[in-house]
């Protein structure tokens, strides 16, 4: 089958090396996003995907709208079958209707809960204990389409939303090679997502990073792990951004915010109780340990984090 692959970030490269590896489709392009300015110096960097691509020698198409400046492209190739994979754009009618085995997608949660830009972090955030991969036939709205079928993995209790997406992209590896067998085979069943049980959810800024110590401290710790890679929780230490990279809850109690006992490592009162901050970084700094911090940045008890 030929295959247009669209996808961009590192969770979406191992489904497509898995399809690459595979007899059943012949991968003739990829579609990605723009490259975009990284890192302190904002050097001009190209997605995971497409560098992954270029070490194949597939062809690599790069658009702000594929809605708006791709769809011939598409129709050129001539694909059977287009795959995406966080691809980061909405598909025009005129594509979904260019491949005649359709537009499928992987998507990194359990439809229809979680739809939208960031279903890993917000299972995180909400504590959840299950997520999965959901294999969809991709229709005009956001994760709206038909089911072929999902796949669960559990969420550990110190599990980083990072850790989460790289289970679940080699999850996506293994349920996009079990659907591409299944469309070669033409043993599709799909069933139409539950509206009513939906949840949808945004694009992550910086802002919903930042922890908020009037919020209780299962709240706090998973938002920590849910910001973890990126954008990172942060607070504010002496009005400079404070990131928080790993967190606990603790025993202890006191003004929200304060500083409640740096005892070989930094306690924090909460609305009820407290955390301990695990992993930390200043502004300028390194990622230290809270306890290795404190040895270079001597912060009295006392003092109160957010301002």
């Amino acid at each position: 089958m030929r295959t247009v692959f669209l996808g961009t970030p590192e969770f979406a490269v191992a489904p497509l090396a898995r399809l690459c590896s595979l007899s059943l489709t012949e991968v003739v392009a990829v579609v990605t996003n723009l490259d975009k300015p990284a890192g302190r110096k904002m050097i001009l960097t190209p997605p995971p995907v497409k560098i992954f691509a270029q070490s194949k020698g597939i062809p690599v198409y790069q658009y702000k709208s594929i809605r708006k400046e791709g769809v011939e492209d598409m129709r050129k190739l001539r694909p059977d079958l287009m795959i995406t994979c966080a691809f980061g754009q909405i598909l025009s009618e005129e594509i979904l209707d260019i491949p005649p085995l359709g537009v499928y997608n992987i998507h990194g949660s359990l439809l229809p809960k979680y739809r939208g830009a960031s279903p890993v972090q917000h299972a995180v955030l909400c504590g959840d204990k299950v997520t999965g991969i959901t294999i969809m036939k991709t229709d005009v709205g956001v994760d709206t389409g038909d089911i072929l079928f999902s796949e669960s993995i559990g969420i550990g209790d110190d599990e980083t939303s990072g850790d989460v997406f790289a289970k679940l992209s080699a999850l996506g590896a293994d349920c996009i090679e079990k659907a591409v067998r299944l469309i070669a085979a033409g043993n599709v069943s799909l069933t139409p997502q539950d509206d009513s049980a939906a949840t949808h959810t945004g694009m992550i800024s910086k802002a919903d990073a930042f922890i908020d110590f009037t919020d209780g401290a299962e709240l706090i710790v998973n938002k920590v792990r849910a910001f973890n890679p990126s954008p990172v929780a942060f607070t504010l230490l002496s009005g400079q951004p404070f990131k928080i990279y790993r967190a606990l809850k603790a025993e202890g109690k006191g003004a929200c915010g304060e500083i409640i006992s740096v005892d070989g490592g930094i306690t924090v009162a909460c609305k009820d109780g407290a955390v301990r901050l695990l992993s930390v970084q200043k502004a300028g700094g390194k990622v230290m340990d809270g306890a290795e911090f404190l040895r270079g940045n001597k912060i009295p008890a006392g003092t109160v984090l957010g301002k």
